[in-house]
């Protein structure tokens, strides 16, 4: 058997039950490397950021599991719910890859953020205009979304050591 890959698992102001049903959750695919004394954000009780060492993409979701998924993606909505509106929870989803790609969700209306956690899965169909080869910067590092409340759609932003690019109009345009 191979050995597990390392997880890693930041977060503050998680009660006992979540910190357990997201470690029993993640821990049978990988090595959970948990910190829970994460730097406290400002303006956010609770923070969760979680770091797959894993791409995202298709194969992700086959290796992971739909249900595990669901499931994780459920955990964090129950979370929202607990905590209620306003700046109560500041979530970071992160997959490791070519490039790193991060998803932030900090959204203060509940129905707003449980969008946000679904409309994750939406963005790998829209994977292959945005990692376009014949489009991207070749220098790319991070890829980070925050979705946008107004809209309901997700805004894309990507850096390189040097520079800020935002998504837009199918293409990559230096901030």
């Amino acid at each position: 058997m191979s050995a597990k890959l390392p997880l890693y698992l930041k977060f503050y102001g998680i009660s006992p039950w979540e910190t357990e049903v997201l470690y029993s959750t993640l821990h049978k695919l990988f090595n959970v490397q948990e910190d829970p004394n994460a730097a406290q954000e400002d303006d956010f009780t609770t923070l969760l950021d979680i770091t797959f060492p894993w791409s995202f993409n298709d194969e992700f979701f086959k290796q992971f599991g739909i249900q595990r998924w669901e499931k994780i993606k459920g955990i964090i909505k129950e979370m929202k719910r607990r905590r209620g509106g306003g700046k109560s929870l500041c979530v970071y989803i992160g997959f490791s890859g070519k490039p790193n790609i991060i998803f932030t969700i900090d959204l203060d209306d509940r129905h707003s953020f449980d969008t946000a956690v679904d409309k994750i899965d939406f963005v790998l169909e829209l994977l292959p205009y945005h990692l376009d080869p014949k489009k991207m910067p070749i220098d790319i590092i991070k890829i980070s979304y925050q979705f946008d409340d107004m809209t309901g759609r997700w805004k894309i932003i990507s850096n390189s050591e040097d520079q800020t690019y935002h998504f837009t109009e199918n293409e990559w345009k230096i901030i």
